[in-house]
């Protein structure tokens, strides 16, 4: 990790422990925090019982825009390959000191889009039923190293670096014990870790890029302690006093407060300072500034120039028929009707085109009359289909005309339009994909850039690249080369090529907006066939959503 600018403040055992700006304290104080004397403290309604990925609800409305925290930018460049890996930030810090709430004023002043919050809470070991009884009466250490899985934060934390999707398991702080659904998750550009024993691994240490610890009066943790596990957790005010005696002051003083020394910045106060904050946010402006990634459609589209069109690429053959109804869908006068129609027959050829390359196997059957007769049967498990939106969802209905029962799942992928990147947005795949032969579909393939992060993500739920087939009713040459490139062994199936794209990336001479074209609605001046995606009303639902 780059230094860190040298800004006033105490130093101490080599870390920057900075002070708020000006006189007046940004801190809470203890009597602000205790309840007034006459009110009786009762026990209120319990609200979250369970840990959660932290990134959930996926977005935070600021002042300035919303900050999707369970999106995901592109992870690797236009070979597929990785290139940058997250910034990850460690947050350590005593029990209820107010690391989430620092990680959070932390997002909000990044101002980036796309963020992953991480808690350690999740990641508490299945207790054994011995382990259950002390549990339910206050007496297992909850606070000691022993009580985390650090062989699955360790794993968690590598894959969501490298931009691989993760499965976080949820606690339940009632009955001590995991839920059964696991929630998946996305790496992002920054990933915030926090809890309190962040740094008590050391080959957890070397995933993370910046080290920040909260400090934080314990009188005023105490309090804090008190209502959360009263109010959000159930427990009764004797058994967390009797818990915070015998485990978590002890805890804190022999394994956390230790580990101070161990970052590079230290947060007195929590939330409330934010000078510390606005030096976190610029270091790592300056870090991602380093790392960034740009799309870079001029390099995509020159990387296979004058190379043959790969063997992975099959064309539908180009009949009288399949050329007829190429010559009325690509015609701008053509109205919506025709249009749909045509494009519809035209699919539903290309889907029995695309089914011929799936694997089969010789069998046998009896005929009516008794004699037998040696056939073919798939040899697969399963077909499912996968639709990249908007455009590519109209292919739904040829596939299911010629695939009965065949499984549809949804990716949702967009540009950004500050960045020319693009991104994912929906993800909904059917559950047990990894065994499954996949027919990807969008309808016009240009750049090539939607198609290589669908495909991304299919290899990140470990379907095999062999068993993916894309297939789109036109493509560019370019586009075709970068996916082929890229991903060798994935099959590519359409019924045209056209050999250019524009300087703005639309296939030339192309068919236009395909999507708008089918759904009757107007395109916007930049469109891009297959880069731009527009999101339906109804789609409400982000990545993680399965």
């Amino acid at each position: 990790m780059n230094a860190l600018p040298a800004y006033s403040g105490a130093r101490i055992s080599g870390c920057w422990t900075l002070m708020p700006d000006g006189s007046s304290e940004g801190g809470a104080t203890l009597d602000r925090l205790l309840p007034p004397v006459n009110t009786p403290v009762t026990r209120a309604t319990r609200k979250r019982t369970t840990s959660q990925c932290k990134s959930e609800p996926p977005l935070l409305r600021t002042s300035k825009r919303t900050i999707y925290t369970a999106g995901r930018p592109p992870w690797y460049n236009e070979h597929g390959t990785q290139s940058k890996e997250a910034f990850i930030i460690g947050l350590c810090g005593g029990s209820a000191s107010g690391k989430t709430t620092v990680a959070r004023k932390i997002i909000e002043a990044l101002d980036v889009p796309w963020v992953v919050l991480l808690s350690m809470d999740s990641f508490y070991k299945v207790l054994t039923d011995e382990q259950q009884v002390l549990a339910a009466s206050h007496d297992f250490n909850f606070d000691h190293p022993d009580a985390f899985d650090f062989d699955l934060i360790r794993s968690t934390l590598w894959k969501l670096k490298q931009g691989k999707s993760v499965k976080i398991p949820v606690y339940n702080f009632t009955t001590h014990s995991r839920e059964k659904e696991w929630k998946t998750v996305y790496g992002a550009s920054v990933i915030i870790f926090e809890g309190i024993m962040a740094f008590a691994d050391k080959e957890l240490l070397k995933l993370v890029d910046m080290k920040i610890f909260v400090d934080t009066d314990s009188d005023i943790r105490l309090v804090r302690r008190l209502r959360r596990d009263i109010s959000e957790r159930g427990r009764d005010i004797e058994g967390v006093i009797k818990q915070y005696n015998k485990f978590v002051k002890p805890a804190f003083e022999q394994y956390i407060e230790p580990t101070m020394r161990l970052a590079d910045i230290v947060v007195p106060r929590g939330g409330g300072n934010m000078v510390a904050i606005d030096l976190i946010v610029q270091h790592v402006h300056s870090q991602l500034e380093e790392r960034k990634l740009r799309w870079d459609m001029a390099a995509l589209a020159s990387a296979h120039k004058f190379q043959p069109l790969p063997e992975t690429l099959s064309v539908l053959k180009s009949t009288p028929q399949v050329k007829g109804m190429h010559t009325i869908i690509r015609d701008k006068d053509t109205n919506r009707d025709e249009f749909i129609f045509y494009s519809k027959r035209l699919m539903r050829l290309l889907f029995e085109h695309a089914l011929s390359f799936l694997s089969f196997k010789t069998c046998t059957v009896q005929t009516p009359q008794g004699q037998d007769y040696r056939g073919r049967m798939f040899g697969g498990k399963r077909i499912t289909g996968v639709s990249i939106l908007r455009a590519g969802e109209t292919m739904e209905p040829a596939l299911r005309a010629v695939c009965k029962d065949v499984r549809i799942g949804k990716i949702l992928i967009q540009t950004n339009q500050d960045t020319g990147e693009p991104e994912l947005h929906y993800l909904r795949l059917p559950k047990d994909i990894s065994e499954d032969h996949v027919i990807l579909m969008d309808c016009t393939v240009s750049t090539g850039a939607a198609a290589l992060m669908a495909i991304r993500v299919l290899l990140d739920h470990d379907v095999q690249e062999d068993k993916i087939f894309l297939v789109s009713l036109l493509m560019a040459e370019m586009g075709v080369h970068s996916v082929a490139y890229a991903f060798p062994q994935v099959k590519i199936i359409t019924t045209a090529v056209d050999k250019k794209v524009n300087n703005l990336f639309h296939i030339i001479p192309g068919i236009g907006n395909f999507g708008d074209r089918y759904f009757g609605t107007d395109a916007p001046a930049d469109w891009s066939d297959d880069d731009y995606c527009n999101k339906d009303d109804d789609d409400e639902e982000y990545v993680p959503a399965m």
